[in-house]
């Protein structure tokens, strides 16, 4: 059986697999005094960078390997035949072609010094040979290699935090969206592009003297409006690293980066300017900050709301309650996904207006209630149905319910409808807390455990109000019929 590994690749397969940390310059490990390592043979070590360690006797140990591993060997399978130039020379060779970083080579006890035809066999393949002096342990080296690991992944969560004040304190600036463009540009050492759903480009921050065509070209990936488009997109041309962002869900302003190298924790940075300026560029995809002021004075000034509801863009609207990540930035992020700038963050539930004719998706890290689509004037009832199907998905642990008004309300007139309510319901009087546990059980099929959920009391609680609505109204809630008139009752169109 192989040796242990300092880490492990969780893909579980050799491979491009990015991994759990940033990798070790080599040159670094050869740094560390107290190792007393030597390169004896290969390139140099300041291109060479090691993403594990990985101890192995095995003569041939390439099916144990992953890709940049510094191997570490008291070479234990070399003697005798295996001494010879052809094994040794084939033993590199394996190791190169698994994608091995660098190989480390104990000396004693089984090896006073590293063999001749090892080091010429390494110079041969180009693979760098370190010598392990008897006073280091295997473990040693692999410690070492952790703790220079978290190093510079402590380096990097400091770089990426910094990189995020200093973008979020652009975005309050008086010009955000160039001070952000100009933010991330400086943090990057590169150059930000912002472009307009036409491919134009709206506003260019970074060093001059960049080719700007390709960050353009790469644009146009994430830029269509397709369901398979994805959110970001990466090239490069010669040594430039490029990358392309879509922004408030792909509706057509895109981000383009270019930069001379790749650092850890770009992505993420560029994901937080992504947030900022979706959020920014969200008031040109939907009505004009100038309209909806004028929607918000009328309405103050005692206008209907069906003469206000045009002017922010649609005849019919559909209401969204979420519940998540309790941040007014988390709210504004959620409400640029999903292509609104309609939303009143709360303290418990983020609530938003869409037009009805744009499709709601799931959003991760949010459970999401949906209501039908209602006319301006019909806007508190879809608010409460919305604030139904939230509780609903959260009983079910669902992401996503959207309200469906039931087929039998169409049979009856609403007049009737509401004096058959209120004559059945009379017993429980404007107790708001009975009806809504009565209508959230009816709802749940009667599961106590997710009503208890959805209305965030104890089980007991609710057993205790459904008996007394039992009680009231004196009636068997354990028959269909009886179930299936007040689910009517309760749930029909006001």
């Amino acid at each position: 059986m192989d040796g242990t590994s300092a880490m492990a690749d969780p893909a579980g397969a050799r491979g491009p697999a990015a991994p759990p940390t940033p990798p070790v310059p080599l040159a670094a490990l050869l740094a560390r005094e107290e190792l007393g390592l030597r390169q004896i043979a290969g390139p140099e070590a300041a291109g060479t960078a090691v993403q594990w360690v990985h101890t192995s006797e095995m003569a041939d140990p390439y099916p144990y390997l992953l890709g940049g591993e510094l191997l570490l060997t008291a070479g234990v399978h070399i003697t005798g035949p295996e001494a010879s130039q052809a094994h040794l020379d084939a033993y590199v060779a394996r190791i190169v072609a698994a994608g091995g970083a660098a190989l480390g080579f104990g000396v004693a006890p089984v090896h006073d010094t590293v063999p001749h035809a090892l080091v010429a066999a390494c110079d041969r393949h180009g693979l760098p040979l370190l010598e392990v002096p008897p006073q280091t342990t295997f473990s040693g080296v692999a410690r070492a290699v952790w703790r220079l690991m978290s190093e510079a992944r402590h380096v990097e969560l400091r770089r990426v935090a910094e990189a995020q004040q200093g973008l979020a304190t652009a975005a309050a600036r008086p010009d955000p969206v160039p001070a952000v463009l100009r933010q991330l540009a400086a943090r990057l050492g590169g150059l930000a592009v912002l472009y307009g759903p036409d491919g134009t480009e709206l506003q260019v921050e970074g060093g001059p003297g960049r080719r700007r065509a390709e960050p353009a070209e790469l644009t146009g990936i994430v830029r269509r409006a397709t369901p398979a488009a994805p959110a970001s997109a990466a090239d490069t041309a010669g040594t430039t690293h490029l990358a392309a962002y879509a922004l408030g869900g792909g509706r057509g302003f895109t981000l383009g980066v270019a930069t001379e190298r790749r650092e850890p924790g770009d992505h993420t940075i560029a994901g937080a300017a992504v947030v900022l300026l979706s959020l920014l560029t969200g008031e040109h995809q939907g009505a004009s900050e100038a309209a909806r002021s004028a929607a918000l004075v009328r309405l103050l000034l005692g206008a209907a709301p069906e003469e206000t509801g045009p002017l922010l863009g649609s005849e019919t609207w559909t209401v969204v309650h979420a519940r998540g990540e309790r941040t007014p930035l988390a709210a504004s992020a959620l409400a640029a996904a999903l292509g609104s700038g309609l939303v009143d963050p709360g303290e418990d539930v983020v609530r938003l207006l869409l037009p009805a004719d744009r499709e709601v998706a799931p959003a991760h890290g949010w459970t999401l209630g949906i209501s039908a689509p209602a006319a301006p004037g019909d806007l508190a009832a879809a608010d409460t149905q919305a604030a139904r199907a939230l509780r609903r998905a959260e009983a079910t642990r669902r992401p996503l319910v959207r309200h469906h008004a039931s087929g039998l309300a169409a049979l009856v007139a609403p007049e009737e409808a509401d004096a058959h309510a209120r004559v059945l319901l009379a017993p429980l009087g404007d107790n708001a807390t009975l009806l809504e546990t009565l209508r959230t059980w009816l709802s749940l099929h009667g599961s106590w455990d997710r009503t208890a959920v959805a209305l965030s009391v104890h089980r007991n609680t609710v057993r205790q109000r459904i008996t007394r609505c039992a009680s009231l109204l004196q009636s068997d809630l354990d028959d269909p019929d009886v179930r299936m008139e007040l689910w009517f009752t309760l749930n029909r169109p006001h």
